[in-house]
């Protein structure tokens, strides 16, 4: 079983674009390529989904356990072609001191070789120490090559397998020279989403052409081929009883694009088709019997969103008539009043008796620790879990809500709606910044199709109420 962690000495050093790259590049030599992103993350994933042709998967040492880590990855890592794992900032880093919850750690879970991507601008011997020094922290992590990145030609390139070959022994397997094809635009959240781009498929090719030029591809599959894993059950994503069929509405557009593989798998396990619908263009809401919307930049298709009356209109018909819908940050943001970016307002679809406001940095960022309060309207078979951890991260604030505004969540840790409450419950709509995933004590997917099917055979009544 082929399987490789892509990590690197810290952030921006190009591996989420070497990631994409190997992604398109061994695709194109006809293996089948599974790409994991660890750490919470939509923007990456999308992109190496693109490039590789399969949904790529989340592995998150903070949100997950580590057995739920394992049976995911052996769930989805293929026996016959690759897995390529991009790692988040750099090898050693992580949240926790003694680094449980590293690129590092994730790497010993699941005895993944490691290649890092240098970026080498500037460097000549000072990479011998650099590396040597990644490799003598911790002895059980298995460098098995650098790919040098960012170089400035080919004297640079010389300088720097000479210096390494002469120090180390860890195998130079690729050099990549500073490319401007290889630059993507950035925004504040890391890189633009792909669901953004009009031209992401040829971009793609060109990191795809780049990489398999650059890089000794043979070399790498021969260095990350290891045993394979012990088999694995599939983690638990229908703890609640299975019922009949219902119709998700989901948002996939432009402005709407940050979903969980594994949360859509979960929602269709437990009995949900999901029907897309395009919040820019479709003049009407498919037939459903529940919303999903998540999240996404939705500030950056405002002008479109607004100009879609009709659906924003069916949709506030629809919640405020007691549809089941659940939104995620983005998706909050456009069911509110309205959209303030740049100094500009623009009209949401007005289901949430709030305002959304832009700002220039964070107001809520990073892992997520949430109380569920008891008045939680989906159903549950056990007792909720004292912390579920999830993840927020958003430029925006939502004010000007109702004072008896009702909560599904008390915010232990992070800031959600206003710094201690997430989850705004109005009707049958739950609406939160923060982004839940259906792992260990948090099965959200499973929870929420249960919901609709009570909706929609009377169990419940409007309103539902929530303690704060």
């Amino acid at each position: 079983m082929r399987r490789v962690l892509i990590s690197a000495a810290h952030k921006s050093s190009g591996k989420t674009t070497i990631s994409i790259g190997l992604c398109a590049a061994l695709k194109q030599r006809g293996l089948t390529v599974q790409p994991f992103k660890k750490g919470p993350d939509y923007i990456d994933p999308m992109w190496l989904s693109q490039a590789s042709g399969r949904a790529c998967r989340n592995l998150d040492l903070y949100l997950m356990e580590p057995n739920d880590v394992t049976a995911t990855f052996r769930c989805h890592a293929p026996n016959d072609g690759i897995s390529i794992i991009e790692g988040n900032k750099g090898l050693y880093d992580g949240l926790a001191l003694d680094g449980s919850n590293s690129n590092a750690a994730l790497a010993k879970l699941l005895d993944l070789p490691v290649v890092l991507v240098i970026d080498a601008r500037g460097m000549t011997r000072g990479i011998a120490p650099l590396i040597l020094g990644y490799q003598a922290f911790d002895r059980d992590i298995n460098i098995a090559g650098v790919i040098l990145n960012n170089l400035g030609g080919s004297r640079h390139e010389s300088k720097l397998r000479a210096v390494i070959e002469h120090y180390t022994d860890v195998p130079v397997i690729g050099a990549v020279h500073f490319d401007e094809r290889l630059q993507i635009v950035e925004r504040h959240l890391g890189l633009m989403p792909s669901n953004e781009s009009t031209e992401s498929a040829d971009y793609i090719r060109s990191i795809g052409q780049v990489i398999n030029e650059r890089v000794d591809l043979d070399r790498l599959l021969q260095l990350v081929d290891k045993p394979p894993l012990p088999a694995a059950a599939a983690p638990d994503i229908t703890p609640l009883p299975l019922g009949d069929s219902i119709r998700i509405g989901i948002a996939r557009d432009r402005a709407f694009g940050f979903y969980y593989a594994d949360d859509l798998d979960a929602l269709q396990a437990a009995g949900a088709e999901l029907v897309p619908f395009d919040a820019l263009h479709d003049a009407h809401l498919p037939k459903v019997d529940a919303l999903y919307i998540g999240g996404g930049f939705p500030e950056m298709c405002a002008a479109e969103l607004q100009a879609n009356a009709t659906l924003r209109s069916e949709i506030r018909t629809a919640i405020e008539s007691g549809m089941p819908a659940y939104a995620e940050c983005g998706g909050l943001m456009y069911l509110s009043r309205s959209l303030t970016h740049e100094g500009k307002r623009y009209d949401m679809v007005g289901a949430i008796p709030g305002d959304v406001t832009m700002h220039p940095k964070p107001v809520g960022r990073g892992y997520v620790h949430l109380e569920e309060n008891t008045g939680h309207p989906w159903p549950r078979p056990t007792l909720p879990a004292k912390q579920i951890r999830a993840h927020e991260f958003h430029y925006s604030s939502l004010d000007n809500l109702p004072p008896d505004s009702k909560f599904a969540y008390r915010v232990q840790r992070g800031h959600g709606i206003d710094g201690s409450n997430d989850g705004l419950i109005l009707h049958n709509l739950l609406a939160s910044y923060t982004h839940l995933r259906t792992i260990g004590s948090c099965y959200w997917a499973s929870r929420f199709v249960a919901f609709v099917r009570s909706v929609i055979h009377g169990e419940n009544t409007l309103p539902l109420q929530a303690t704060r």
